[in-house]
């Protein structure tokens, strides 16, 4: 069973929902750990399951969920930040939980942050959408789109359950080397996600802050995979996870 709590009731209506649950490269906590902390987002939420890891994290002494959700008002950007990839067996009710929440809260449109596999990745920055006339916009934007693949994990059944409700969903996707974890791949995700919807991030930053943020994402990732066997056969000692995009 999958519980998604707010600690209050908030207007959430006209907001774009992140969500960059851990895959590969982990572009998607990379990038969302560094919005977050840059625009100081509200922690508002969790969501949990007795079929996560037994585990709280503990940031800034505080200990808290290890499946967050955080908003911004200025922006109307709402982030969910896992610590630890999603066990398969509970995927499909988290994203038709995830879903719901969208519809409840009158969320506008969903954009999911992962990695495309590359031995020699290049700036270019995908997009799978399920929505045509989002579709387009990508196009204009300079953002490839995705004809033909396979989209895996939370955000695959998140795009299909967006195209069957209607609800406006983007995966951004962009190329990484399997094997590293290289802040880079945030920064990119971060420009192109800047073409997308009104949110100002200082990249430069993200540069300059690159061995805190990765040491900051290995981490959370190590405690997660301490206190949870069945975590330890999903990622590996290098912090790669399974590909968002197969």
């Amino acid at each position: 069973m999958i519980e998604l709590q707010l600690f209050k009731e908030v207007d959430l209506a006209d907001y774009t929902l992140l969500e960059g649950f851990p895959g590969l490269g982990l572009v998607g906590p990379m990038t969302d750990s560094y919005i977050i902390d840059k625009l100081k987002m509200e922690y508002i939420g969790y969501i949990k399951s007795s079929s996560f890891p037994p585990i709280a994290a503990v940031h800034d002494s505080i200990p808290m969920f290890p499946v967050r959700i955080y908003r911004d008002e200025k922006y109307k950007v709402v982030i969910i930040l896992s610590e630890f990839i999603i066990p398969p067996e509970v995927i499909s009710q988290l994203a038709e939980e995830i879903i719901n929440f969208v519809v409840k809260y009158n969320i506008k449109q969903i954009i999911s942050i992962g990695g495309i596999p590359s031995q020699k990745p290049t700036n270019e920055v995908y997009a799978v959408s399920s929505d045509r006339k989002r579709v387009e916009e990508m196009e204009s934007l300079g953002i490839k789109h995705i004809e033909e693949g396979v989209v895996a994990g939370v955000s695959g059944i998140i795009l299909v359950e967006g195209m069957r409700r209607s609800i406006p969903v983007i995966d951004l996707l962009v190329q990484v080397n399997p094997s590293i974890m290289d802040p880079k791949y945030a920064e990119l995700a971060i420009i192109n996600l800047q073409k997308i919807i009104n949110i100002e991030i200082n990249t430069q930053e993200l540069e300059e802050e690159s061995k805190i943020v990765e040491a900051r994402v290995r981490e959370m990732l190590k405690n997660a995979k301490e206190g949870h066997e069945g975590y330890k056969n999903a990622i590996n000692a290098t912090g790669e996870g399974p590909s968002m995009y197969a």
